[in-house]
């Protein structure tokens, strides 16, 4: 793909169809008339990464099934319930846009701005040098822990307002209330809490290692994985397409080293769906060949 965004993005590993893709501006669709804040799901990661094995062969890595089991979930009856770990930092109000896409921090990603609410949205950051929350929303309602975004370039601005811009993730948060008086969706939010505890060297290393073998198996050649970062899993999902609905669950666990084993089971099903992808397609120019030798 020519143009401003394949030179902004790099590439970027995602299914068989597209080994390697610069993403298109998508349209920012808002979806947040009469919406309601969902809470977070909780982190069931053996169960989810099984679905998650399951389906990313199936459909493609299209989707990993019902949203309400991936994004709403609550724990089994008899289960003994978790308390919601609460934020202590700062709060303020931020403009939000809610979208039907994830933004991780450190992930960039191209937005076609052209609802007039979303226009003044971002003309105001701009001019402000502020931050926007970017947050996950469908037919349940907007998600309660969202990413900082800010816009890092404008593509293209369009003579009836409508712009092209990239947006880069930064810091979580979790929203605490939402408020009014915009024409935009606002929210009251502080910082979401993170885990102090440093994850295991060994987990960080074997994340980096499923990211380097999906990465030969897709032919792509990603930079150099530092393995000492403090958020290597979002640097390394950032890197791949998923489905929304794993990196929004991905987005929701405030360990490092919980997301660092989710990661290694998306990365590792992904790249078992594109072996399995390339034997099928082998194979089947091996059945073409023998259709077509002479008899």
């Amino acid at each position: 793909m020519d143009g401003p965004v394949a030179q902004r993005l790099g590439e970027r590993l995602v299914d068989e169809a597209v080994l390697v893709e610069q993403r298109e501006p998508c349209e920012a669709r808002a979806r947040d008339d009469h919406l309601e804040v969902v809470a977070a799901a909780g982190a069931i990661l053996d169960a989810e990464l099984a679905r998650v094995r399951e389906r990313v062969a199936q459909q493609g890595f299209e989707s990993l099934g019902g949203h309400a089991v991936m994004l709403a979930a609550r724990p089994p009856a008899g289960s003994p319930s978790r308390p919601r770990a609460r934020t202590l930092g700062r709060m303020e109000e931020i403009g939000l846009f809610p979208l039907g896409i994830v933004l991780l921090p450190s992930e960039q990603v191209p937005l076609h701005i052209f609802e007039p609410r979303y226009r003044e949205l971002i003309a105001e950051c701009l001019e402000q040098q502020r931050e926007f929350g970017l947050i996950y929303a469908d037919d349940e309602g907007v998600r309660e822990v969202g990413t900082r975004a800010r816009v890092i370039d404008v593509l293209e601005e369009f003579a009836d307002g409508r712009l092209n811009v990239v947006v880069e993730g930064g810091a979580r948060f979790r929203v605490e209330r939402l408020t009014r008086g915009r024409s935009f969706l606002t929210a009251i939010v502080a910082p979401a809490p993170d885990g102090r505890g440093r994850p295991d060297p060994d987990t960080a290393a074997r994340a980096a290692g499923s990211f380097r073998a999906l990465a030969a198996v897709a032919g792509a050649e990603p930079d150099e994985v530092d393995e000492t970062a403090s958020q290597l899993s979002f640097d390394l999902a950032a890197q791949v397409e998923l489905p929304s609905e794993a990196k929004q669950q991905l987005l929701e666990l405030d360990e490092e080293q919980h997301r660092l084993e989710l990661v290694i089971g998306l990365l590792d099903s992904v790249r078992e769906a594109l072996l399995a992808a390339h034997k099928l397609a082998e194979r089947a120019k091996s059945n073409g060949r023998r259709h077509h030798e002479p008899p």
